[in-house]
């Protein structure tokens, strides 16, 4: 077979274009760090980094949840503190006022500070994280006592409960409704902390032992001052109940916060080894590639010249 110029042209260009496209390819991988730019260069390898990223997606949405629930339930066992302390003072007091040894000076500023008692368990039921109140269940928008500690939502029922997703397939109940805090129900003989649901306009159970309680200071009946201690101490171990939920659901937060953590660790890991480059390897190739695109060049300079022109100057 004849050889031409023109054949030595063509396999000259043919290949210096494939040698650049080389060096193309090495360099945008040494200026990017990544393996692959486009789905044809690697399509398993964006395949499989696509799969990756979603997952770290995933976990990252998941751990923004958990942080969002567990300022949920920090806010919540805060309120629970406040109304543990209300509920012990008040206690304190009303045990002072039973023995029956008091004036009606000291009953009346008792009952004073009964008073003040109260409105601070108005503001703890009216406690809002973001904008939303905690204790009333769906309704989020809408406070859950008045000033006269009457439940202002239409209905509440114990079985509102706000989930958080923190995993896939797993969900935590995170919101505590205010009525299992606050209870339903008369303050008098025979009346029960009711936790199971309310109508707008009942009364919170807390609110009714104190204006109870205010009513029997105003009229020093100790007997009856001395029934509302038994009905503070239902208040009381009541909430202690709920403190204890709201303290293992933190445990159990925390522990899934270990574990998403371990899990972004991993997914961070594994994708960075699916499409970043050895930069120390890249810098090779792209030395490598460049020294075979020089030479190429250096090579295709001497077949061209030497043209007939050549021999007839």
């Amino acid at each position: 077979m004849r050889i031409t110029n023109n054949m030595l042209v063509r396999n000259m260009m043919s290949n210096l274009n494939t040698n650049l496209r080389r060096m193309n390819r090495v360099q945008k991988q040494y200026q990017t760090g990544k393996k692959f730019q486009v789905p044809s260069d690697d399509p398993i390898g964006v395949s499989k980094s696509l799969k990756l990223s979603t997952d770290v997606s995933k976990v990252e949405q998941y751990k923004r949840n958990l942080d969002d629930a567990m300022s949920w339930l920090d806010i919540t066992e805060d309120a629970m503190n406040q109304m543990g302390e209300v509920i012990q003072r008040a206690r304190e007091l009303t045990v002072k006022a039973s023995n029956g040894t008091n004036e009606d000076t000291d009953l009346k500023a008792i009952e004073a500070e009964i008073g003040q008692l109260k409105e601070q368990i108005v503001k703890i039921a009216n406690t809002t994280y973001a904008g939303r109140n905690i204790f009333t269940g769906y309704k989020t928008d809408s406070k859950l006592l008045d000033d006269d500690g009457k439940y202002i939502p239409n209905t509440l029922n114990a079985d509102e409960i706000s989930r958080y997703n923190i995993g896939v397939s797993e969900d935590i109940p995170i919101n505590t409704v205010g009525i299992a805090i606050f209870g339903n129900g008369d303050a008098t003989s025979g009346g029960n902390f009711d936790a199971t649901s309310v109508n707008n306009g009942d009364k919170s159970y807390a609110i009714a032992v104190f204006d109870n309680l205010q009513d029997a200071l105003k009229n020093g009946n100790t007997e009856e001052i001395d029934d509302n201690i038994e009905r503070m101490d239902t208040i009381m171990n009541n909430l202690l109940s709920k403190r204890a939920q709201v303290g293992a659901k933190t445990n159990r937060l925390e522990l899934t916060k270990n574990r998403l953590e371990s899990e972004e660790l991993n997914f961070t890991e594994l994708l960075s080894n699916n499409e970043d480059v050895d930069m120390a390897e890249v810098i090779i190739d792209f030395k490598t590639a460049e020294s075979v695109y020089r030479a190429s060049l250096s090579a295709g300079t001497k077949i061209i010249q030497p043209s007939l022109v050549d021999f007839l100057r």
